[in-house]
Parts: structure tokens; sequence; C-alpha cells
């Protein structure tokens, strides 16, 4: 790792941090540590990253705002990629909007608002980046990225830049063809309608209020510990199991939403496997249903 981390200075590729605790980089506040924490500062650092690293045959993982990812407790081999300050960015031309993978998705959603563009009110809950957004599909209140994506800029596995459209992407629930290819997302672009301003920022407030009422948002969580079955949801599902306030560790779920795995204060990726493990088991004994984990689990056990 040493030999790797003497090369990537030499690259100028970004900030590189050893033995890096990633629990401060996950809105669960949990994760051990990552061999190697690199965060390039822009679209050709992180594609000149990705191919020396391919090079060296070295494994890496993309972190985004760190919503919707649990990690575990020994950590991730290999290098950690979080898109820099150079990719945190977003511009507006006509009806579409281009924003680089580091952007808060929710503050492009009030952007997309104010600028009268309608599409992106969904993502005002949604806490992650526009590249997790993307590599996620992403959604809410009906609606997800597919429904508004127009292309991305990816970097694949051997580091070379390609710009795929929605076709590419082949989008399905709670995924995109970046869940079986290797690959980044840098940039991308949506493709949104003209809409009253009045009647975005209502939408969007009715969003929020609903949200304020129903999720623990005071509490560190990841959103959606589950995928909704088809014909139901997953929080009717474990509610009815009689799971709400079920504990394991400093893990517990939600007493507000039931899909929701809070962290108590002083939680281990054990404990949210544990429970995870116990939601579906005791689900599947139950109603016969087999809940699938929205979260990405990375690292090892």
């Amino acid at each position: 790792m040493q030999q790797l981390i003497e090369e990537l200075k030499r690259a100028d590729i970004g900030e590189l941090l050893p033995n890096e605790p990633l629990a401060k980089y996950t809105t669960w506040k949990i994760g051990g540590p990552a061999d190697l924490l690199v965060i390039p500062r822009g679209k050709r650092e992180l594609a000149a990253l990705v191919a020396l690293l391919h090079r060296h045959g070295v494994p890496w993982t993309y972190l985004g705002r760190g919503s919707n990812m649990l990690v575990l407790d020994k950590g991730i081999r290999g290098v950690v990629i979080k898109p820099g300050p150079g990719l945190d960015y977003a511009r507006f031309d006509g009806h579409t909007v281009t924003a680089g993978a580091a952007f808060s998705f929710i503050k492009l959603s009030v952007l997309a608002g104010k600028h009268g563009l309608t599409g992106l009110e969904f993502a005002g809950g949604i806490p992650g980046s526009v590249g997790g957004a993307v590599y996620m599909n992403a959604g809410a209140h009906g609606s997800d990225v597919s429904r508004i994506f127009k292309s991305a800029e990816i970097v694949t596995e051997n580091g070379e830049i390609v710009r795929f459209d929605r076709k590419a992407m082949q989008f399905g629930y709670r995924r995109s063809i970046l869940h079986t290819m290797p690959g980044i997302v840098v940039e991308a672009t949506f493709e949104l309608a003209p809409g009253d301003r009045k009647e975005i920022a209502a939408a969007m407030a009715s969003f929020k209020d609903r949200r304020q009422r129903t999720q623990p948002l005071q509490v560190p969580t990841a959103g959606s510990v589950f995928r909704n079955p088809p014909g139901d949801y997953a929080a009717r599902l474990i509610e009815a199991a009689g799971l709400k306030g079920y504990r394991s560790g400093g893990a517990a779920v939600s007493d507000v939403h039931a899909n929701f795995i809070v962290n108590t204060g002083q939680a281990k990726a054990e404990d949210v496997l544990t429970l995870m493990e116990h939601i579906q088991r005791t689900v599947k004994a139950r109603f016969g249903v087999e809940l699938v984990p929205e979260v990405l689990v990375v690292g090892e056990r």
C-alpha cells in the first residue's frame, strides 16, 4: 500500500488518507477504516486514479455522501474513493441541469425549483449525492431518477470516461447497470420541465412536512433499509410483525418508521446486520415475504 501511496502522491491525484475511519463519512455514523481513502480533486484526477488502480489490480469502493450504505466494522480493504470539491457543482441550461457526482441531491432539487423547473421535487428528502442517486436510481413519492435522467459521464473500471444515455444505464427498481458493471458516475444531466415556482415550492413543502412526521430525521439512519416488495411496503410488514422498537445492541427499529434502523448512540455494523437478519427471518416466517436489503453492505465483517 505504501508503494501505491507514493505513486498517487507523484500523480497529484488529491487527498490521501491511510487507515481512515469511515464512520464520520456515513449517515449511520458507523464503519471501520479504509486501507486508503482517496479524495480526487476532479473528473480527470478520478479517472487517472481508477486507471492506476486497475493497472495495479487494487480493488476500490465508491463512497458518496454515505447514505444508503453500511460499512462493516473491520472496514474496507483496498482504496475507498470519495469525490472531491471539483465534482461539487451544478449548471442549468434551459430545461436541463448538469451536476457533478458530489453535488447534494437535495440541494439540486431546491435549485431546480428556484429555476422554475419541475421533475426533481421527489429528491427533496433523499440525503445522498447526485452520483449515488444515479447509481441507486433513487426515488420517492412515485418518481425516481430514471424519469428525468438524460445522460451521465461514467468512469469505467479501466479509467476511461464514457457517456451513458438512459437506455445504457438499464435502470430498475433501486438499481442501475453500475450494480453489475464497475464504474463511477462523475457527472449527470437531467431533463426537467418548466413549472410554476409556487406549485413546486408547495409540493416540496408538503413532502418535507410528511418526512418530518413519518421519518426519524433527528437520529443517524441510512434511509429505508429494505426494498418494498411487489404490491406491499416493507415498513408495513415489519410493523405488522411487531418489530417496531426491536433492538440489537446500539441499533433499533425506529418507532417512527419501521423500515428505518436507527443508531441509538454507539451502534456497530454488527448490531445493524444482526437486526436486519432478524427482521428478514421474522417477516419471512410470518408472511412468507423475503425482504431484500436496499442499503449497500460493504467491507469486512
